[in-house]
């Protein structure tokens, strides 16, 4: 017959003396059952007593936690939280520092009990505890080069306590404890001792004047501390656990907050050494000889050097950073990514002034937008979040990260601005998308700067549509089996369409530059099907073309019929035999070629993405095969959400047209229903 549910059988021990093997009525008072413990033991006094658990971190049973105790625990017979706590207050104030730190041992093992540090600060420990600290620095473990773990790990905390809730204690410790110290405690293999010191690191660096922290950080530089955070603990040999990563979060964050005065500060049109900058930038872009002579004689069309730069207010660029966020960041930003690098400066600045007005990338604009995004993803000049551990560990592989990331995301602008084939009046369309690249590519927390770019530089356009597309898709509403059967039903006209739209846009046709041109003046050819589609007409033209082409000026042709194969990037004739071609990444992704009887080819380099996808597409509606161009899956993914939408708010009059009218190559304008972005 099983014993009742209200006994258990437990063994209880005491030191010197064999165990007893007890059953407990939980129907029982505790004090009672401690009672008859204690005689047991013929020990006297039984309120002096308590029980705590043998094993783990053996706390104290009290009244709540007896419904804890299993048949089969081994329990301990202990004085009481009370007596223990009394007992450690006379030893912690006694005159042998032996005997207190003893006493500082013990307390730093039963502090973890909730009831011994109730009684423990009912009377009165932490002030006596406080005291011991302020009495002399022969307490501050910390900066003793040997130091028991349990100690070192305990003063870290108690000294981050005393700098976050008192400022006498802030300025106490901050005198006694060096920064050189609290680092070398970084460099051990115990993470929670890591831990600490960062946290108390965190703790001065908040509570540090405001006048002083630049200071403090520029100490914190010469102590290589990053580079000891990055090796030691982000690179180390074990995971960062979850208060770990707080404490990295908290650090990034004040560090970025360095930043929060230039983010907030204007820039004054009437101070001339802050205009100097901007002639900097202005110098560096198109005066790279520095010839005094060749400035002077410019000066009468600066108005027009800042306005290929990008400016805003060309006549006067000083009014573009009076705006706060993100104020004199921005010029700072820009003037390091001109110095630094130079040349991919100078090419995004000449490579956008290259371009037809309405096409350029407005690279001052840009450039101050993107320092105002970057304020706000990274909570410049906010406090940090009481249980956040959003860190990144890219930040701590350099010692100029931000600035670093800033130019990484420049050239992000730049390419989805081409791969948008934006005008000045999508400006924040491209830097929605580009806001959505760089939280995509963070949250999935790259370990450096050139994982970084290379994240971003997989997050194209097209990739992000599809990524919206497929996540619209993958709701709840879209996975039942009466939604599965309507996608497939209606994804082979969505198909049929898309391929007509290809067509179409080959019949309209494309110029292309042609190859090996060395000469000064650029040569063009144009290529477009026939309307039944069944003749490739291309031939030569004298400029790039404006509009279509008529047949009549395109005097070589290629029947459909004889096409054998569309060939694609380096396994084009022209890719192998040009080496400084197959050696250009960006060419290579644009070319294709027609390979036709009797063994020849026409070979294409497109001038953009868009372009390549279209005629990559077209050719292979042409031969019969799928499509299989990010363009079309973008495409699919959204004429398919559209359309499904449509059928289930029942609209029946509306429908897919068999083939669209032909459309304009714009993306922005693109006549498929919707509009891209």
């Amino acid at each position: 017959m099983p014993p009742p549910a209200d006994i258990v059988k437990v063994a209880i021990e005491w030191p010197g003396a064999n165990a007893q093997l007890i059953e407990i009525d939980q129907k029982k008072t505790l004090s009672s059952i401690i009672r008859e413990v204690c005689d047991g033991w013929s020990l006297s006094g039984s309120e002096q007593f308590a029980l705590r658990n043998a094993d783990g971190q053996q706390l104290y049973i009290t009244e709540q936690s007896r419904g804890e105790i299993k048949n089969g625990t081994i329990l301990r017979l202990a004085i009481s939280p009370m007596r223990a706590a009394r007992q450690l207050l006379e030893r912690m104030q006694s005159h042998g520092i032996d005997a207190r730190l003893e006493a500082l041992k013990e307390l730093a093992k039963l502090s973890a009990d909730p009831t011994f540090a109730t009684e423990f600060i009912n009377m009165e420990g932490l002030g006596t505890l406080a005291r011991l600290v302020e009495s002399g620095t022969q307490y501050s473990y910390v900066n003793q080069p040997m130091v028991d773990v349990s100690i070192l790990q305990r003063s870290l905390a108690i000294l981050e306590s005393m700098v976050l809730n008192s400022h006498s204690l802030y300025q106490r410790v901050a005198q006694e404890i060096t920064v050189g110290q609290l680092i070398s405690h970084l460099q051990v293999s115990n993470q929670e001792i890591q831990t600490y010191a960062i946290a108390l690191i965190n703790a001065l660096f908040l509570k540090t004047p405001e006048d002083r922290r630049q200071e403090m950080a520029s100490t914190l530089a010469q102590k290589h501390l990053r580079a000891i955070i990055l090796n030691h603990i982000i690179r180390g040999n074990r995971p960062v656990k979850a208060e770990m990563a707080h404490q990295l979060y908290v650090l990034q964050v004040l560090t970025f907050n360095l930043l929060e005065e230039r983010m907030m500060t204007k820039l004054d049109p009437n101070d001339q050494a802050q205009r100097d900058f901007i002639f900097e930038l202005r110098r560096i872009a198109f005066d790279g000889d520095n010839d005094p002579s060749a400035i002077e004689k410019r000066k009468a069309i600066y108005t027009k050097d800042y306005k290929m730069l990008g400016f805003t207010n060309a006549g006067n660029p000083a009014l573009d950073f009076t705006q706060t966020p993100p104020g004199m960041l921005a010029l700072d930003n820009m003037l390091y990514l001109a110095k630094l690098h130079q040349d991919t400066y100078i090419r995004l600045v000449l490579e956008n002034s290259s371009r037809e007005d309405k096409h350029e990338c407005p690279f001052a604009r840009c450039a101050i937008e993107l320092t105002r995004m970057l304020c706000e993803i990274l909570q410049v000049g906010e406090l940090p979040n009481e249980g956040c551990n959003d860190y990144h560990p890219m930040f701590f592989t350099h010692e100029r990260a931000w600035e670093e990331f800033f130019c990484v995301c420049m050239q992000l602008i730049n390419k989805t601005w081409k791969e948008m084939r934006a005008t000045t009046e999508d400006f924040n369309k491209v830097m929605t998308v580009v806001r959505e690249q760089m939280s995509r590519a963070l949250a999935m927390k790259p370990s450096s700067l050139e994982q970084m770019r290379v994240k971003l530089r997989s997050l194209s356009y097209a990739e992000i549509l599809r990524l919206r597309q497929s996540e619209r898709m993958s709701q709840d509403d879209f996975q039942s089996p009466p939604i599965i059967e309507l996608r497939e039903r209606i994804q082979p006209e969505i198909l049929e369409l898309i391929k007509q739209q290809r067509l179409n846009r080959l019949c309209e046709g494309s110029g292309f530059r042609k190859l090996g041109n060395r000469r000064r003046q650029e040569k063009f050819w144009f290529c477009r099907l026939s309307l039944n589609h069944k003749i490739l007409h291309y031939g030569d033209l004298d400029e790039s073309p404006q509009g279509e082409v008529p047949f009549e000026m395109l005097m070589d042709k290629i029947a459909v019929s004889d096409i054998k194969a569309v060939l694609t990037g380096k396994d084009c004739p022209h890719m192998k035999e040009k080496s400084a071609l197959k050696q250009n990444k960006e060419v290579l992704e644009l070319a294709f070629s027609i390979l036709y009887d009797p063994d020849e080819a026409l070979n294409f380099v497109a001038p953009n993405k868009y372009e390549y996808c279209i005629w990559t597409d077209g050719l292979s509606a042409l031969l019969g095969k799928e499509l299989g161009s990010d363009l079309t899956r973008s495409d699919l993914d959204t004429l398919m959400s559209m359309e499904m939408k449509l059928r289930l708010l029942d609209l029946e009059n509306i429908t897919i047209p068999e083939a669209p009218p032909p459309v304009p190559k714009e993306p922005s304008t693109y006549n498929f229903t919707y509009n891209y972005g």
